[in-house]
């Protein structure tokens, strides 16, 4: 898949592809719908309708990932409703061994995700990924997300990173194709970012390398 001894650094994403991306599909299409029907007096039907209608007004914006500004739309304590269903909150069962490879092969691994700093700290809480990473960079310190350019090369500055050296891993085709056109030269997409679904994306990543199992490739990193 690819030659791991041109790559010093790679750039890892974190839910649905290092964390089981269920724990975020359960909160906005259940939890998070069923604490505003509450709170609002209707249908959970209508609330995840609404919910659903002002998150697209904004996808893939830094406002998609803020936790203050849903907060501030929905008039809930977003946080506090995360932390409710926390348990839900699990890393793949093939990420460990994924990093252990990447870390025994000296390579520099940073965690780069759109998630709000409170969402991530509650992740890191829960699974300890920052003992398996060298740094962890949320988006929302640059003001902008994956998604943009100019994300890429405030990032770029930052780490100094050679993009012909670099591979990144992400579930999102949007960013996948972001990361391209910024000139990373290794792209790795994660085809099943939520473990309880049986939903497998491969016909979307059919421009990219995939995995659905970091496994099948550690020996190669070795």
């Amino acid at each position: 898949m690819f030659d791991w001894k041109t790559i010093n650094t790679v750039l890892l994403d974190m839910d649905g592809t290092l964390l089981d991306l269920h724990f975020d599909n359960y909160f906005w299409q259940e939890h998070l719908p069923m604490r505003y029907a509450e709170q609002n007096n209707m249908s959970f039907d209508d609330a995840l309708a609404y919910i659903n209608i002002e998150v697209a007004k904004v996808a893939g914006q830094i406002e998609w990932y803020c936790l203050d500004f849903w907060g501030e739309k929905l008039n809930l304590p977003i946080t506090k409703l995360k932390r409710e269903i926390k348990d839900k909150i699990s890393l793949r069962p093939d990420t460990l061994p994924f990093l252990d490879a990447l870390k025994k092969a000296g390579k520099e691994v940073v965690l780069v995700t759109n998630a709000h700093p409170d969402s991530l700290s509650l992740k890191v809480e829960r699974t300890a990924l920052d003992s398996h990473i060298d740094r962890l960079i949320s988006t929302h310190q640059y003001g902008v997300t994956k998604e943009s350019q100019l994300l890429w090369q405030k990032l770029q500055a930052d780490l100094n990173f050679d993009n012909s050296s670099t591979l990144f891993v992400d579930d999102s085709l949007v960013i996948l194709d972001s990361a391209k056109t910024f000139g990373i030269k290794h792209i790795l997409a994660v085809a099943n970012p939520d473990l309880q679904s049986k939903v497998v994306d491969k016909e979307k990543f059919i421009n990219y390398p995939y995995i659905t199992d970091y496994r099948d490739i550690i020996a190669d990193i070795c």
